[in-house]
């Protein structure tokens, strides 16, 4: 049985073996610079952790592994595209250090490498375990674009949001346990539950990266804090905002939401002080408080010994009190 820490270096060690170069160099130099970044590796590490929770080999599913990591890897270089955004994990994203169409390329390229992974290890599961895959991938979809329609509605609430980021971020990580399960050949009841046990702190998990966004230290996120803000995303933080707003902090709230100033600082500020005003930081931290005791509780449900839960509880944990 790994532990959590022994399972990362599994799954550091899988990456290391694995070469992504290759010809065209323009088109692979992007993806192997995009995957060696590394980053948290926290879908291949949800993969792994719950197939071996279910007693299954960890070996057989090290491609899997690899392909989930690849898939969400390739939404990130669509998404800085789509965002605009200059810096993932610290470095330039790759439409700003290549192109865009190389990003557009080298993301499409990144698809087929990660269903080439899943196709590399035989198992009884594969045509379950690709179906599962290939759901996954369209509801993230069916999530970034309403995350883009949202852009041009006013009247966006928050459980719309929620079921948004389901879509948009919950499901791979349910998806990648539900893998691992299925690699594992666990029953259908236990699937379910490991399944929920994913959606419930992937929404935990996307409404801290909402709140870090806004309060994060950008030397320790890697990235640029309150680009939400910046371009005008409508986050579970806003919406809370908006529907907790007296009329003139409603009014304030949709006025700067309209603009895209050169100098974004007194933006940010005003939004962060009415954000204070009406306690959403607050309010956001009891939400993901309830998604993470929620995700616990079907985590609970599983029917495996205590002490095979712990790497899949200590990720958690990880991912609920991170600072990045």
């Amino acid at each position: 049985m790994y532990s959590l820490k022994e399972l990362q270096q599994r799954i550091s060690d899988i990456f290391q073996q694995e070469k992504f170069l290759a010809t065209p160099t323009s088109l692979y130099e992007p993806i192997d610079y995009t995957l060696s970044l590394g980053g948290k590796r926290i879908r291949p590490l949800l993969l792994l952790a719950s197939c071996q929770l279910f007693g299954g080999d960890i070996e057989q599913a090290k491609d899997a592994a690899l392909g989930i990591e690849t898939y969400h890897n390739f939404t990130l270089l669509h998404d800085d595209l789509m965002d605009q955004s200059p810096i993932r994990r610290g470095q330039p994203t790759v439409y700003r250090k290549w192109s865009p169409n190389t990003a557009i390329l080298s993301g499409d390229a990144m698809i087929s490498l990660a269903w080439r992974y899943f196709l590399r290890q035989p198992h009884p599961q594969l045509q379950s375990i690709l179906n599962l895959f290939n759901e996954t991938c369209i509801q993230i979809t069916e999530g970034q674009q309403y995350d883009m329609d949202f852009e041009q509605r006013q009247d966006v609430t928050t459980a719309e949001y929620l079921d948004m980021i389901r879509l948009k971020t919950a499901v791979l990580l349910a998806g990648a346990l539900k893998i691992g399960a299925l690699y594992a050949n666990a029953s259908p009841t236990n699937q379910e539950y490991i399944y929920q046990y994913g959606i419930h702190l992937g929404l935990a998990f996307q409404l801290q990266d909402d709140l870090l966004d806004a309060y994060g230290d950008v030397s320790i996120l890697g990235k640029q804090t309150g680009t939400d803000i910046c371009d005008n995303k409508k986050t579970y933080l806003y919406l809370q905002a908006l529907a907790a707003a007296n009329p003139e902090q409603h009014n304030l709230l949709t006025q700067l939401y309209s603009t895209k100033p050169t100098d974004n600082s007194a933006k940010i500020s005003q939004i962060l002080d009415l954000y204070q005003q009406l306690g959403i930081k607050q309010s956001t931290e009891q939400v993901i408080e309830q998604e993470f005791n929620q995700a616990l509780h079907y985590l609970q449900l599983i029917d495996t010994p205590d002490q095979n839960k712990e790497p899949l509880l200590n990720l958690g944990q990880k991912l609920l009190h991170r600072d990045s």
